[in-house]
């Protein structure tokens, strides 16, 4: 007989991140364009925070 009550994460039983619903937005303006977005956290003053096509030309380059 299998014990399904252990606990941890996977695909099944435990918290996978995904299932908290919707996520709070926060209003932002972009540090580029100018243009207002929301972002899902919320902003720090000191560093710049950038709309969804901006943020395209300043993302991290991936190897």
């Amino acid at each position: 007989m299998r014990d399904d009550r252990r606990g941890g994460g996977g695909f099944r039983g435990g918290s996978s991140g995904f299932d908290k619903g919707p996520r709070e937005m926060h209003k932002a303006t972009c540090a580029d364009c100018g243009k207002e977005t929301e972002v899902p956290f919320v902003p720090d003053p000191d560093r710049p925070v950038y709309c969804r096509e901006c943020y395209q030309n300043h993302k991290p380059q991936r190897y």
